[in-house]
This record gives structure tokens, C-alpha cells and sequence, in this order.
């Protein structure tokens, strides 16, 4: 940090940051210790809660070899995306009086250690956040038969130990790098974002599939073909869907905003150098750490008073979290502009290029972008919103006009969310347009601004994450009401299930909510890295004496050449060939677990004959879900460096503005679709039963909804979530590239023998995902 020349201030302000960063992690702890001091309930719950809990710690075992190998392979290659380029600048000014092979060796070991921290990093939040998760819902389930109050608080609070462990970690390991490295860190930050990126990535993916198949059969083969109840104890698949609830919802999405929170950052620092730079302001890099100590401070407040009384229904839960957002979004904006008028003004004395007031005003509107996405997702998932009533009445006619009503509204949705974020860039663009006469300086400050959307829009990361997981606790808390007390009736379990059944509602309101905000995160993260891009390219292409009039920072990315509009076309397509792969996976492991239940329901376990096998589904559901993990992370790896290699860097640009745009909208498209089709269902099965009069459960529209939701399950649950960290790996491997495109114009003998294995391993990759599910047919 002495290398930088910062002032006594600045240095107080960073160290305060990573103390704020363990402050987060000790709030995290101190959460634990009051939900495990909560009771477990009857035995029979805690021997259901067993179930779950043996069948998630075998599926993240599993998952951790599966990942290991390749792990350990990219780890080599982050070093050596160093070692082949010649050092930037601010690498030689950070070694200063270092040899070029000596920096190269330093920042390429900085990057490799970024990337196995990221991935540690990204893997803790995923798996102790499940595990939490996991030790919640019986002790939900427990405190449901007394309190509506107690039951919530727990269920939230445990989701908050998930959302303190993404703020404290990813504050920690970006601060710990920026002190390091300096000037330098983008370079190392690069490697923590593709960790935490990547290891998001499999656990989106693995538990995604997980999930959805457990779910999709247990769902076709009990409501759909034998008519029993969600949940029935007697559905040999039921604990593997309870047991995906945690690896996808809880696992997956807590990596997935870990790696979104660490990206923005990576962005913002990329685009604070060029800055620096242009200005000689070192306030462009310490604002952004600032900024995300703020945010965890307000998250701690906010998660906490998140309460409500004994009594209570779907309304006034939904009203305390919101609440709780509301409280740390208005804390932190007020922080934003009380800390940048005194660094920004009073301390730069007035210096600051366009004034002080810029930069946290553009972190404000990534808060804003947060809220209103919250609330959008809200009205198209809700279930006291129109798009959901539409749905239910749809099904009166069938599952056919249900399935096109519910395309409807994500259709509608996706276009919204694309102006909202729309909106957002041109919001920058006021903030920050107009700064530099040199149109390349004036993109860089839009750019920056952009970024800092993002770093604002993450700000109150630990309410989006406890939201997240409060979805999938809820719902294991009354899958395990379901198991245990099936039989038996009394006014203690009725209210039990009233209660989470209400927070089960809430829960599927909250999980659409947060997935909306991680897809919006994505696309301003990928702006940003896509300014990131233009940035290093151009730093590459004046390192190899490119006049300043040809480097791509000054053209642009031009899609009237025919490279870079092929470029544009291929990132268009990605999503939607990632998307089918994920949801044919899903459909071979569904079709596994539906033959294992028909099989167990022909030896009798439905009439009581024999006891249901629940390993066996957990089993076919894990093994499935490892067999698709490595070859869709590759799609997304391979991709990008064939383009850049075979089309040049250009076509790679125009590579990532189609895969933003493209992903952007199918993604918002199935996650609210889905999240609709869903509520749908769930508004019918809270009706009361009368199949004749066509209400509730066993109803004809029942099993109209029913089909709506087996067809939204790995929409909004696999491949729609999935494409947040898939962008992003995107970008990510794009900007680290770029430099070694830029290099290596001329391929030569061994740039072909590099493309010829890196299409062999795309067409493994694309060969794998196709292939038909065994023991099918014939």
C-alpha cells in the first residue's frame, strides 16, 4: 500500500474494511450458535431431518472429487496466462526495480493463488451455507407447532449465516489481494473471480440437476400418476427433492452471488486503474472497498430486525423481510454519500474530475436497480399478483393454455427487466458522460460508473442471500411436517402446517426475487467486464506499438465486420445450447428416478407391503448430476478462446455482446416463468379439496398446474440460474485471454495444435451432453 502513496486516511479506511470483513464473519457465528440452540422437535422429525442431512453431505462429497481435477488443471493455466504475456504496467510499477520474468513470475503465482482462494472461497459459502441450511429447517419445522413468529425467524436468520459468510469471505480475499498487490491486484483479481466464478458454475449446475430431477420425478410418479400428496413419506423420491432443495437453492445460489459480488469488484478495480491513470486519483480503487464495508455493516442491521409477531400469514412475513431491505438499502445509500462527500470532497479538497457526487450516486442506482428487479420479480412470481391469477385461471382449460399463459409472462417479464437494466447504463451515462473530451477517456468514466451499478446493486448481499435461502429451508421445514406427521391430525399439527405453508409461499416469492437480482448482477457484471476487456486489449495492443487510432478502445467493437458479427451470432446461440444441454440433463436423471419409483411402488410401497428406499433415488439423482458438470462447465471455458484465437480479439468482443443480450433475456425468461408456473400450483393446492367441484388437490386443474410446474422446475431451478455464473465465466475468460490473443496474431504450429485440442475437448463437451440416459428404451 506504501507504493501507492496513500494517505494515513486511506490506509485506516482499508484496514477498516477487512476488520468489517471479519466483523461479518464473526456476526455469521454468533447467528449459528442461536439457531443450533433452537429445538429439533419429535423424533420422528429429527429422523427425516437425517435423511437430508446424510443425503446432502454424500452429494457435496461427491461433487468436491468430481471438481478437484479440473480444478487443479486451471490453477496451472492461471499462471501461465501470465507467464506467455509480458507484464502490464501497473505490475512494473507495484515490482518496481524487478526484471520482467521476475514480475510475470509474481503475478502469475498472484493469479494462481487468486483463483484456488476464489474457489475455496466460493466452495465454503456454498457448502457451510448448506449445511446451516440443512440444521435449520427441523428446528423451523419444530418452532412452527408453537410460534409463526419463532419459525421465522429462524428460518431467516439461518439464510442470513449464508449471506454473512458471501459479504465477509468476498470482502476478505479482495481486500487481502488489494493490499498485496496494489496498482497490480486486477491482475490477481482476475484469478479470484474465475475461481469463485467457476466453482459457482458446477454448484449451479450439479445442484441445479439435482433438484430438478429429484423433484420433476418425484412430482410425475406421486401427485401426477398415483394422486398422493407432496412430501408423502410413502414417494421413494421424496428425501432426494427435500436434499435438492439445499444443494441447488441454498449451495448453488450462495456460490452464485458470492462469484457476482467478486466480479463487480474485479471490474470496478480493472476500470479504477485506467482511471488512476487518466486522473492520478488513487480515490477510484479505495471508494469501491469502502462501498462494500458499508454494505456489510447495513446487511447486519437490516438481517436483524427482520421479526414478526406469533401470529401471522404470507403478507406480514414477506412485509418483515422487505422491511429488512428496505432498512439496510436506506442505511447504506445515506453512508454512501456521508463517506464520499468526506473522502471525495473534503479530503481530495475539491479535486475530484466532474465533483464528488457522481460516483456514490452511481452505487445509489445500483441499490435502486435492486429494489426495483425485487420488486418486478415480485409482480410476475407473486402469488396475490395478476400474472399468477391469470396462470391459476388458465388451468381451468388445461395444461396446455396454463403452459402458454405462464410463456406469456416470462416472455413479458424478460423485456422489463431489459429496460430496467437498460436504464441503468443510461443512468451512467448522465452520471458520468461528459467528464473527458477524449471519447476513449469519457467511455472509460461511463464504464466505471456502470461498474459501480453493480458494486451498489451487490451492496446488500447478505439480505439478497438470507432471502435465497430462506426459500429452501422453509420448504425442506414442511416437507419434514409432511413426513413426520402424515396419520395423525390435531390442532397443533394444523396450525404447524398453516404456518409453513405460509412461509413456503413466501419462500418461493423470496428464491424468484433473489434470482432475479443474481440475473441482473450478471449483466451489469458482464458490462463492466466488458469494459474490462476493451481496457486490457487496448493496453496489450499499445504494448505492441498499435497506433492509438486502430486499438479497439478507440474503434469500438464494430459489428459491420463480418468477424466480429459472426463473433456476435455464436454468443447469441451459447445460452440457448447451454440451456438445452442442462434441461436434457435434467430430463435423462428424471426418467431414472421415475423408473426407480415406479419400481418401488410395484413391490408395494404404497399399500404399506414394504418401507420406501429413499437412497436409491438420492444415489441416481448425485451420480447423474457429477456426470454433467464437467462437460458444461467446459462449453463455457473452450468457447470464448476458440473465438479469440480463430476470429481475433474484435470477434471476441462481439462474442460477449451477444451472450449478454442472449442470456440476459432467456434467463429472466425462465426464471419467472417458472417461479409463476409454480405459485400457480400452489395457489390451487391451498384451495379446499373437492376434486368434483374441481378445487384443490386431485383436481383436474390440480394436475394441469402440476404439468405446468414439472415443465418450470428446471427453467427456473437448472438452466436459468445456471446462466448467471455461465456469462460470467464467459467474461471473464474472455478478458483474461484477450492479452494472449493480441500477443499471438500469428497462430503458428503450436496455436494449431492448441485450437485442435481445444475443439476436441468442445466436441467431448457437446458429445457427453447429448448423450441418451442409460437404462432408457429398448
Amino acid at each position: 500500500m506504501q507504493a501507492l502513496g496513500l494517505s494515513a486516511f486511506e490506509q485506516f479506511a482499508i484496514w477498516a474494511v477487512l476488520g468489517v470483513a471479519l466483523l461479518g464473519l464473526a456476526y455469521a457465528l454468533f447467528l449459528r450458535q442461536q439457531v443450533l440452540a433452537e429445538d429439533k422437535g419429535t423424533e420422528k422429525m429429527q429422523e427425516v431431518w437425517g435423511a437430508i442431512r446424510d443425503g446432502a453431505d454424500a452429494y457435496l462429497r461427491r461433487q468436491l472429487r468430481s471438481i478437484v481435477p479440473l480444478i487443479v488443471l486451471l490453477t496451472a493455466a492461471m499462471y501461465f496466462s501470465v507467464a506467455i504475456v509480458p507484464p502490464t504496467p501497473e505490475a512494473l510499477e507495484r515490482f518496481h526495480g524487478l526484471d520482467e520474468a521476475t514480475v510475470s513470475l509474481y503475478i502469475g503465482l498472484g493469479r494462481a493463488i487468486g483463483f484456488i482462494m476464489g474457489s475455496v472461497f466460493s466452495l465454503m459459502v456454498g457448502q457451510i451455507g448448506m449445511r446451516m441450511a440443512v440444521q435449520a429447517n427441523v428446528r423451523v419445522a419444530s418452532a412452527a407447532r408453537y410460534s409463526f413468529g419463532e419459525s421465522l425467524k429462524i428460518a431467516y436468520r439461518a439464510g442470513t449465516i449464508t449471506g454473512m459468510l458471501t459479504d465477509g469471505l468476498g470482502l476478505l480475499g479482495g481486500t487481502l489481494i488489494f493490499v498485496i498487490f496494489g496498482i497490480a491486484a486486477p491482475d490477481a483479481l482476475l484469478g479470484f473471480g474465475f475461481g469463485g466464478t467457476l466453482l459457482a458454475l458446477f454448484m449451479r449446475v450439479g445442484g441445479g440437476i439435482f433438484t430438478k430431477a429429484a423433484d420433476v420425478g418425484a412430482d410425475l410418479v406421486g401427485k401426477v400418476e398415483n394422486d398422493i400428496p407432496e412430501d408423502d413419506p410413502r414417494n421413494p423420491a421424496v428425501v432426494a427433492d427435500l436434499v435438492g432443495d439445499n444443494v441447488g437453492d441454498c449451495a448453488g445460489m450462495a456460490a452464485d452471488i458470492f462469484e457476482s459480488y467478486e466480479v463487480t469488484i474485479v471490474s470496478g478495480l480493472i476500470l479504477g486503474v485506467a482511471l488512476y491513470h487518466i486522473t492520478g486519483h488513487i480515490e477510484w480503487l479505495i471508494y469501491p472497498l469502502i462501498v462494500r464495508g458499508i454494505g456489510v455493516l447495513s446487511s447486519i442491521i437490516g438481517t436483524y430486525v427482520v421479526k414478526a409477531g406469533k401470529e401471522g400469514n404470507s403478507e406480514k412475513a414477506m412485509s418483515a423481510i422487505f422491511s429488512g431491505f428496505l432498512s439496510s438499502a436506506a442505511i447504506s445509500v445515506a453512508l454512501f454519500f456521508a463517506a464520499a462527500y468526506y473522502y471525495l470532497h473534503v479530503l481530495a479538497e475539491g479535486s475530484m474530475p466532474g465533483g464528488w457526487w457522481r460516483t456514490p450516486l452511481a452505487v445509489a442506482v445500483g441499490v435502486l436497480l435492486a429494489i426495483l428487479i425485487d420488486r418486478m420479480t415480485e409482480y410476475f412470481t407473486g402469488t396475490h399478483q395478476s400474472p399468477v391469477q391469470e396462470i391459476k385461471k388458465a388451468a381451468e382449460t388445461g395444461p396446455a393454455t396454463l403452459i402458454l399463459q405462464g410463456l406469456a409472462v416470462g416472455y413479458e417479464s424478460a423485456v422489463w427487466a431489459v429496460v430496467t437494466i437498460a436504464a441503468t447504463i443510461v443512468a451512467s451515462i448522465f452520471i458520468f458522460g461528459g467528464l473527458s473530451i477524449d471519447p476513449v477517456e469519457n467511455i472509460t468514466y461511463i464504464l466505471y460508473g456502470v461498474a459501480m451499478t453493480g458494486i451498489g446493486m451487490l451492496t446488500l448481499t447478505g439480505n439478497n442471500v438470507a432471502m435465497d435461502s430462506f426459500g429452501p429451508i422453509a420448504d425442506n421445514a414442511a416437507g419434514i411436517g409432511e413426513m413426520s406427521w402424515s396419520g395423525t391430525q390435531s390442532e397443533e399439527t394444523d396450525r404447524a402446517q398453516r404456518i409453513m405453508a405460509d412461509l413456503d409461499a413466501v419462500g418461493n416469492t423470496t428464491k424468484a426475487i433473489t434470482k432475479g437480482v443474481a440475473i441482473g448482477s450478471a449483466v451489469i457484471a458482464a458490462v463492466s467486464l466488458f469494459g474490462s476487456f476493451l481496457v486490457d486489449v487496448s493496453r496489450a495492443q499499445a504494448s505492441l506499438g498499435v497506433p492509438l487510432a486502430e486499438r479497439i478502445a478507440t474503434i469500438g467493437i464494430r459489428v459491420d465486420i463480418p468477424q466480429v458479427f459472426v463473433g456476435m451470432l455464436i454468443g447469441g446461440a451459447l445460452p440457448w445450447l447451454f440451456s438445452s444441454f442442462a434441461i436434457q440433463a435434467v430430463s435423462r436423471a428424471s426418467a431414472l428416478i421415475v423408473q426407480e419409483a415406479r419400481r418401488q411402488f410395484k413391490l408395494g410401497v404404497l399399500e404399506g407391503k414394504v418401507p420406501p428406499d429413499y437412497k436409491q433415488a438420492v444415489e441416481i439423482a448425485t451420480t447423474a448430476a457429477q456426470k454433467e458438470l464437467v462437460p458444461l462447465a467446459l462449453l463455457g471455458v473452450l468457447t470464448p478462446i476458440l473465438v479469440g484465437l480463430l476470429l481475433k480479439v474484435e470477434a471476441l468482443g462481439g462474442f460477449l455482446a451477444g451472450i449478454i443480450l442472449s442470456g440476459q433475456l432467456l434467463a429472466v425468461f425462465m426464471n419467472n416463468a417458472g417461479g409463476a408456473w409454480d405459485n400457480a400450483k400452489k395457489l390451487i393446492e391451498d384451495e379446499p379439496r373437492d376434486p368434483a367441484k374441481g378445487l384443490g388437490k386431485g383436481s383436474e386443474r390440480h394436475k394441469a398446474s402440476v404439468v405446468g410446474d414439472t415443465v418450470g422446475d428446471p427453467m427456473k431451478d437448472t438452466a436459468g440460474p445456471a446462466l448467471n455464473p455461465m456469462i460470467k465465466v464467459v467474461n471473464l475468460v474472455s478478458v483474461i485471454v484477450a492479452p494472449i490473443v493480441v500477443q499471438y496474431n500469428d497462430l503458428g504450429l503450436a496455436g494449431w495444435l492448441a485450437v485442435g485440442l481445444l475443439v476436441a475437448g468442445l466436441w467431448w463437451s457437446i458429445r457427453t451432453s447429448k448423450r441418451p440416459a442409460e437404462g432408457l428404451g429398448g
